[in-house]
């Protein structure tokens, strides 16, 4: 199957950025939100990076205009019916990712892949509540999506050789480096990661280093662009929380445990730079 009409779920930050990686190259998109407002933020979100390109000169104006006039917004699901692929990028909970898939489900023709841009959810354990288990995938874009040159392709037990190899093919004409990853809590990256940070609150509790020294350390010695605790408030520490209690429950090991002050933060709503204070204030 080739891919040239791709369904977004959802105008955030994820949603709007492969909306924008798909619309620059070529393939048409519709990007559904549940309101108006929502989807224009995100439109208007793509048309500002376009502008930075542009400013940079990595596009022309006449590249920025076509990649635009590529994306349709909608509030209608009836709207996705064109797309031989829908991406849902809502926020990572389980039933509400449930809740949007039975939903595709039932309006879809049945030859249309679905993927999920789940970031530690089972997608064997999504797959089977819909009824096209061979056509459903894990597509996990990385932050920011224009710039991150990653695609973990994540493989259920019930997805299809045909549905991996369609999905492959759509992340390379996207300019992204694919890689396969069994179906498992946190696939590779997070798997990895998402402890790390989880490892640098406990060294921040422990009282061994200032945050800032933590995260020079790391970038210096360990020359990460970025500190893990800086790292965390761009992602949202109530999802770097989420995915622990996610990793702690699936495999019931205590070093997956969060740290209290990971906890203690997101419960008196420091959530990073998108309420302007984390670990850091912005």
């Amino acid at each position: 199957m080739t891919i040239s009409t791709v369904g977004i779920i959802g105008a955030g930050s994820m949603g709007n950025g492969i909306a924008q990686a798909c619309a620059v190259s070529g393939i048409a998109v519709v990007m559904v939100d549940i309101s108006d407002a929502a989807v224009q933020k995100g439109l208007a979100t793509v048309a500002s990076s376009l502008d930075r390109l542009v400013k940079k000169e990595k596009i022309s104006e006449a590249d920025k205009a076509a990649a635009l006039a590529r994306i349709k917004t909608s509030t209608r699901y009836d709207d996705l019916k064109p797309a031989q692929l829908v991406i849902e990028a809502a926020t990572e909970n389980f039933d509400l990712k449930v809740k949007i898939l039975q939903q595709l489900d039932g309006m879809l023709a049945p030859e249309v892949i679905v993927a999920t841009n789940t970031s530690s959810i089972s997608i064997t354990q999504l797959a089977a509540v819909t009824g096209r288990a061979d056509r459903f995938i894990g597509m996990h874009f990385f932050n920011p999506v224009p710039m991150m040159a990653l695609v973990e392709i994540i493989v259920g037990l019930q997805t299809s050789v045909a549905t991996h190899a369609a999905v492959k093919d759509l992340a390379e004409r996207l300019g992204k480096t694919p890689i396969t990853v069994k179906n498992a809590p946190g696939f590779v990256v997070n798997r990895i990661l998402v402890p790390m940070i989880n490892e640098a609150f406990f060294v921040l509790a422990d009282g061994l280093a200032t945050a800032e020294d933590i995260d020079a350390g790391m970038k210096l010695g360990c020359n990460q662009p970025i500190g893990p605790l800086a790292l965390a408030d761009m992602i949202g520490l109530d999802v770097c929380l989420a995915i622990m209690e996610i990793y702690l429950k699936e495999f019931g090991d205590s070093k997956y445990r969060p740290c209290p002050l990971l906890k203690e933060m997101v419960a008196a709503g420091r959530l990073g730079r998108k309420t302007g204070r984390g670990v850091y204030a912005y």
